[in-house]
């Protein structure tokens, strides 16, 4: 008992004394410090005392793809610093291949009662996978935010990158360069974010046949490196990049082809996640606001938690070009690609 007094008192910046009267149920404690220590005690794995079990924790489950790819991190940083200041402590749940899928991480999130849940990058964005567990959700009234764009189906309140402005704003780059064969590296059919960008890709070339200028692929590097080389191949030479992993992996497809970036290819990526000003060449890149769109999220969950007014509609952020040396005007003589290039 001892120990696990000093061990929630350290952690929340309390004496022993006051958070025995928190776990008695005493009074003379605030509020927002008899929050904390009950957060505490969740976070730190003790068992709440009978009187308290009732209680809802004030943890919030944050439910992200993947730590790989930087912007998720930075995310997820962005995320727990707002619902501090806010009186929460995130649960992080991050999916592996073969490892805990999101539906589990929904069952472990219920099972510890979090007050809400926010997801970015899941499966709620993919309009041919399961979304059973988000209904769940729904059904248990549980305060949900999503972002980015999601499946028509699912009306969770959610903050989103301008994925049409985005695209425009790369593809005015691009053209301002001189380039006039511009393609499009994608996620999968399905992915939502993926469908705006090529919508707004479609209408920006008023009724061409882009077939040819576009490829869907996985979000990794390797899908990035695959998908460029057949664009290449076809004699493109601007590239519009789902992600910055994809776009790293473009550029290692165009020195793979004997090509050089950025003076027969430029490549433009998406998202400006950390190091992207580092790589050679520092890449150009669409910066999602992920400063702004964090904390515009913990709002509408907190929001939805103290049952205030929440937004109904999509709340959509506007990104930003970020030029740097990955691309550059258009030679005169453009490169040539052999089909048979590997």
């Amino acid at each position: 008992m001892a120990r696990r007094l000093s061990e929630i008192a350290t952690k929340v910046g309390v004496s022993e004394a006051t958070v025995s009267r928190v776990l008695n149920g005493k009074p003379g404690v605030s509020e927002s410090t008899r929050a904390a220590v009950l957060t505490a005690l969740d976070v730190l794995g003790y068992e709440r005392p009978t009187q308290l079990r009732g209680e809802r924790a004030r943890l919030v489950g944050l439910v992200l793809p993947e730590l790989q790819n930087p912007i998720f991190p930075a995310f997820a940083e962005v995320v727990a610093d707002a619902l501090a200041k806010r009186g929460f402590t995130p649960l992080l749940c991050t999916r592996t291949i073969g490892g805990v899928s999101e539906a589990a991480y929904v069952e472990l999130l219920l099972q510890h009662q979090v007050s809400g849940v926010i997801f970015a990058g899941g499966l709620y964005a993919y309009a041919e996978a399961s979304q059973e567990h988000y209904r769940r959700l729904v059904t248990r009234r549980l305060p949900t935010v999503l972002v980015n764009a999601s499946v028509d189906a699912l009306t969770f309140p959610h903050v989103s990158c301008d994925d049409a402005v985005a695209v425009e704003q790369a593809l005015g780059h691009l053209r301002d360069l001189g380039h006039e064969h511009i393609g499009l590296v994608l996620g999968s059919p399905d992915h939502m974010p993926s469908r705006r960008k090529l919508a707004a890709f479609a209408a920006q070339h008023d009724g061409e046949d882009i077939a040819d200028r576009v490829e869907h692929t996985i979000f990794s590097f390797e899908g990035g490196d695959a998908a460029a080389a057949r664009l290449m191949r076809r004699g493109i030479t601007g590239l519009i990049c789902a992600s910055d992993v994809l776009a790293l992996g473009a550029i290692r497809a165009a020195r793979r082809l004997g090509l050089n970036v950025p003076d027969d290819v430029s490549v433009i990526g998406f998202d400006d996640s950390a190091l992207m000003s580092s790589m050679d060449p520092a890449l150009t890149t669409v910066r999602q606001p992920i400063g702004t769109m964090g904390r515009a999220a913990v709002s509408l969950l907190v929001g939805q938690i103290e049952r205030t007014s929440v937004p109904a509609q999509e709340l959509l952020f506007e990104p930003e070009l970020i030029v740097r040396a990955s691309t550059a005007p258009l030679r005169d003589r453009r490169h040539t690609v052999a089909a048979s290039s590997v």
